[in-house]
């Protein structure tokens, strides 16, 4: 019988950046995610394939036991050697799953586009984790770096707050009347999270506990607001203390300055989703500069 692992995908509402350094996070799981299928084989290796959210395979590779104990070569650039590095640290971490094995038919299905950058790669990590049961947030800090935040978002199906410290994660109670203002707006373009936080650790300042401080005293401001106009406050403040720690303008003030409402990027900035504080449905606005995936608070968020 084939054994099904799920994770739920993440959006990073408050704290990105400065999560690094240990900052306060608050991020919300998804309604979408992706699952990995396992049946057992007996050939002492792995025929993997990978489905898109409309069922199109975009990746197919049969990888050798040997090759996952061995490791792939890090100046390969590839889906199968990302994913066999992936494999190989988890081997590492409990090589039991392999060792004692005779073979896998692995299959993996998104419930979301890949470039939407709810979490490929999150998701995929932590469902391997289960699998070869190990813990996640290692997995990923061996393999792909990161704060640990999106796999919060994987594993609990309440918004979070996360600490990279001890990845302490909290649940938390956010259930806003105001959220039919709420809105996620996809930029068209798939954000590289290496490459941001690249920039970031460049242009961080020497004020960085100040901008820690700051960071958490806002998103505490976020995560409690009673009233619309609060939380659009709240969130422009944010924009505007990273936008300061960055030296980077807003998605605002660089695309979307006729606006009227608020606009917040969400997790690495200049891609991926953007959260969308307004009274009016903006779908038109949107629409008509060429963005057409727009969802609502209820469609996407778990």
């Amino acid at each position: 019988m084939p054994t099904t692992f799920y994770s739920n995908g993440k959006l990073f509402i408050a704290g990105e950046y400065l999560v690094l350094d240990g900052a306060d996070a608050f991020a919300l799981p998804t309604k979408f995610g992706q699952d990995l299928v396992i049946e057992d084989l007996d050939n002492k290796q792995i025929e993997w394939k990978s489905y898109d959210y409309d069922k199109h395979l975009w990746f197919e590779e049969t990888i050798s036991f040997d090759e996952i104990i061995k490791g792939s070569d890090p100046q390969i650039d590839s889906v199968k050697s990302t994913l066999v590095n992936i494999l190989h640290e988890a081997y590492i971490l409990n090589p039991k799953f392999i060792d004692n094995a005779s073979g896998y038919k692995v299959s993996t299905h998104l419930s979301f586009p890949r470039n939407w950058g709810l979490g490929t790669s999150s998701t995929l990590i932590n469902n391997i984790a289960q699998w070869a049961g190990i813990n996640a947030y290692t997995l990923l800090k061996n393999s792909f770096g990161g704060s640990g935040y999106d796999i919060a978002c994987a594993q609990n199906n309440t918004p979070v707050l996360y600490r990279i410290k001890d990845n302490f994660v909290q649940q938390v109670e956010f259930n806003p009347d105001f959220k039919e203002h709420l809105y996620f707006v996809y930029l068209n373009k798939k954000q590289n999270s290496k490459a941001a936080i690249y920039s970031y650790n460049n242009h961080k300042n020497s004020h960085l506990s100040e901008s820690v401080a700051q960071n958490n005293k806002i998103t505490n401001a976020i995560l409690h607001a009673k009233t619309l106009k609060e939380f659009a406050a709240a969130i422009q403040k944010h924009e505007i203390h990273l936008s300061n720690v960055l030296e980077m303008q807003t998605i605002k003030e660089a695309v979307f300055p006729d606006f009227n409402g608020v606009i917040k990027s969400l997790g690495a900035w200049g891609g991926d989703f953007i959260l969308v504080v307004s009274k009016e449905n903006p779908k038109e606005y949107f629409f008509n500069k060429g963005y057409e995936t727009i969802l609502t608070y209820e469609e996407m968020i778990l």
